[in-house]
């Protein structure tokens, strides 16, 4: 088989199991964390006292990639930019926005959530290797998804792809995003993004305090991990049982 139709299989297949990364990367960063830990006193001492700076800073970076994802998410018209895991679909072609400037934004912003998460470890070997298989992985779904697109919108795509950037934004190439703002689609579609975050960011808190007993809970952490908590099981709520959400066309 030739490569192109390899890569093409390859970048399906896990296209349609792409969920399962961030868990193997969440399982390998809670034990590359607790090595860490064990280490701190000849690796790390120095970092203690700034630890609540360092882990606000990783949170920050985290949240630049769920901003990035609901503002993608938020001028994207209906079937389009979605979690489809079994095939892809696009209705139409993104090419104003976010979309002018990168062509795969929501990789970017996961790649952001992902990164800030794989910093909280301290350990350089496992931040290398996670932004590695990053690469690696969404480097073939990228390319399946490309291969879609060309066979289905054909010049169109071609001409938009050879000017905007796969992965890094050129912003000097922004055009105003074609349709306006839809809050109910970003909490309709990214509603547990904001706290599985919290989620993940109070569990690598908590491992650390039961491991180090001088340090402290970051309530802050705690506090947003409840709200968003409480805000994720009423928008699921309401995106079930009822048409608040629903917007048409988007």
């Amino acid at each position: 088989m030739a490569l192109q139709e390899d890569f093409e299989l390859q970048g399906n297949w896990l296209f349609r199991y792409r969920s399962i990364l961030p868990i193997v990367i969440l399982c390998a960063g809670i034990l590359v964390y607790i090595y860490t830990i064990d280490t701190w006193d000849t690796l790390f001492s120095g970092m203690v006292p700034y630890w609540n700076f360092y882990e606000n800073l990783c949170l920050t970076i985290s949240l630049t990639g769920v901003f990035i994802r609901g503002y993608t998410v938020g001028h994207t018209p209906a079937n389009t930019s979605g979690r489809n895991t079994q095939n892809q679909i696009a209705d139409s072609l993104n090419r104003t926005g976010i979309y002018s400037i990168v062509r795969h934004p929501l990789y970017l912003g996961n790649f952001f959530m992902w990164f800030g998460i794989s910093l909280l470890t301290c350990n350089i070997g496992f931040v290398a290797i996670f932004i590695l298989t990053y690469w690696l992985y969404y480097e073939r779904i990228m390319y399946a998804e490309e291969q879609f697109l060309r066979e289905k919108f054909g010049p169109a795509y071609t001409e938009w792809a050879d000017k905007t950037p796969a992965f890094l934004p050129n912003f000097k190439l922004f055009v105003k995003p074609s349709l306006p703002f839809s809050w109910k689609k970003v909490l309709k579609k990214e509603k547990n993004g904001l706290f599985a975050l919290f989620l993940i960011f109070t569990i690598f808190d908590c491992i650390q305090v039961w491991l180090k007993e001088e340090t402290h809970y970051n309530h802050f952490l705690i506090a947003m991990s409840v709200v968003s908590g409480i805000a994720y099981c009423i928008l699921k709520y309401l995106k079930k049982r009822t048409q608040v959400l629903n917007e048409e066309g988007r």
